[in-house]
């Protein structure tokens, strides 16, 4: 990572965020008929809400997290009375975090992101919803620091994989992940998310918007 970019990270703030999540039209060409779901700030409070069990908006500061924000495309709906097929993608979004610092972005990826879906696995993380498998995938081709899961859990659909990337940019972090109906891996599909992700902040910290 250049030293321009990690320093133009410096004097990034909340307001710049909703710039560079992904918009419909920049989604990879297998999601392009997805439709916006929700999108919006997502501050600790509302992210230890969202999150696992034993989350909390203190551990989230303390690590030297912001805030965030979401944007989120969700498939469409089928005819009514068509099963859903294992294999459909079901949701897919990018997230973009704001740190104090590039260490407390590797904390979160370390500490937050990792080990904590692993420290849950065989447990219940929202009312019918049990992680089974959490693996870890090695994602490259990113500008500095990523990581991968691939998580399997049980849902009011029945078995759901996510496929996701963290990745670094200074004291940005980046998410992108990808939920399908089954027990499937969409490697592919997030690295290129992930990296259109990439890309985008990139434009936005360099002032392209």
């Amino acid at each position: 990572m250049s030293e321009a970019l990690l320093r133009a990270t410096a004097v990034v703030t909340a307001a710049d965020l909703p710039h560079m999540v992904l918009a419909r039209h920049e989604l990879p060409p297998a999601l392009h008929n997805f439709v916006l779901w929700r999108e919006g700030e997502l501050d600790n409070e509302t992210l230890a809400r969202q999150g696992l069990p034993g989350s909390s908006a203190a551990r989230f500061r303390a690590v030297g997290r912001l805030t965030g924000y979401l944007r989120e495309f969700a498939a469409p709906a089928p005819e009514p009375g068509t099963p859903l097929s294992p294999g459909t993608d079901l949701v897919a979004a990018t997230v973009v975090h704001l740190f104090d610092d590039p260490q407390g972005v590797a904390r979160w990826i370390e500490d937050v992101f990792l080990a904590a879906f692993e420290a849950h696995v065989d447990r219940e993380v929202q009312p019918g919803q049990r992680l089974l498998v959490v693996r870890r995938l090695a994602f490259r081709g990113f500008a500095d620091l990523a990581a991968g899961l691939r998580v399997l859990q049980t849902s009011p659909l029945g078995l759901v994989s996510s496929t996701i990337v963290d990745f670094r940019l200074g004291r940005l972090l980046g998410v992108a992940y990808v939920a399908t109906l089954g027990n499937h891996e969409r490697t592919t599909l997030v690295q290129r998310l992930g990296r259109e992700l990439e890309r985008k902040i990139m434009r936005v910290v360099l002032g392209d918007r």
